[in-house]
């Protein structure tokens, strides 16, 4: 049997609760029940109405999340600067039926090397393009964080050449975390070694097989031809790291090559091409 002092903490309690349960009904994202911190990287925005953003996410477990931020278009709105393509944020998300609402924003690494030069952000454009493209809402790829952030470092500290080297051996890496590794210094059919640094020796390669073919293949497959030092290149890219990157000048023209696969590669794998890619290639910035 509860005394006096009991009865009324159980009876605010309760009350406590009826009220939550209330307002959860009513308003969807005020529970602090509803609550969740994310470390993000911010991939893209989209306007949503007079004032709101959609944001889209690269969450630090690889899951893809999209968000509302709700008077993000204001002068006067906190995220604004926050919430910038290529910035890495600590956000508070609040659940709500469709779309997540953000509630607070903190910035970690703004990246601004990469956002106020033209050459760096066209060459880290295609990172989070392609990180839109590859990435879904419940499919968790715990190391693309990690690899995504470290790319957009070495792009923001390595001059314009380096910058494209470092984008091209990203979309390598990205497509091996992703399940459709190339297959680049052997034949896709039949395994032979096809390693050469000739750049006079001429490689078929066939996105929709899985990378490159033997001339005993070729029949078998629809490929194009490329330079054997540009898989070789596009091989060493996938297998270092982006600071032994950083430390080796890649030609710019091999960058392009590879960049050029590797669009071909996206077009045959995820369905679309780049935007970013194309305005890259064209745009006469490098």
């Amino acid at each position: 049997m509860l005394d006096g002092r009991s009865r009324e903490a159980a009876l605010i309690y309760n009350e406590s609760r009826l009220f939550k349960a209330a307002f959860c009904l009513e308003g969807e994202w005020v529970m602090a029940a509803d609550t969740y911190s994310l470390q993000a990287l911010v991939l893209r925005k989209t306007k949503l109405g007079e004032t709101d953003l959609i944001v889209t996410l690269l969450a630090q477990d690889g899951r893809q999340v999209r968000a509302v931020a709700k008077g993000a278009r204001k002068p006067n709105s906190s995220f604004a600067s926050r919430l910038e393509i290529f910035s890495e944020v600590d956000l508070l998300l609040v659940c709500g039926k469709s779309l997540d609402i953000v509630k607070e924003a903190k910035l970690l690494n703004a990246h601004i090397g990469v956002r106020e030069d033209m050459e760096h952000a066209a060459a880290a454009a295609p990172i989070v393009d392609l990180l839109t493209r590859l990435t879904q809402p419940d499919l968790e790829s715990p190391r693309l964080y990690d690899l995504s952030a470290s790319a957009l470092e070495h792009v923001e500290s390595c001059d314009a050449t380096g910058a494209l080297a470092v984008c091209a051996a990203f979309m390598l890496k990205a497509f091996a975390f992703s399940g459709f590794r190339p297959s680049l210094n052997r034949c896709v059919m039949c395994g032979r070694p096809l390693a050469s640094d000739d750049s006079r020796v001429q490689v078929a390669f066939s996105p929709a097989e899985g990378g490159a073919v033997c001339r005993d293949c070729l029949m078998f497959s629809d490929t194009v031809q490329v330079g054997s030092d540009v898989l070789s290149w596009a091989h060493w890219l996938m297998m270092s790291t982006f600071d032994e990157i950083a430390q080796r000048e890649v030609p710019r023209h091999i960058s392009f090559e590879i960049l050029h696969l590797c669009q071909a590669w996206v077009r045959e794998h995820v369905g679309s091409k780049l935007k970013s890619l194309e305005f890259l290639f064209t745009c006469g910035l490098f």
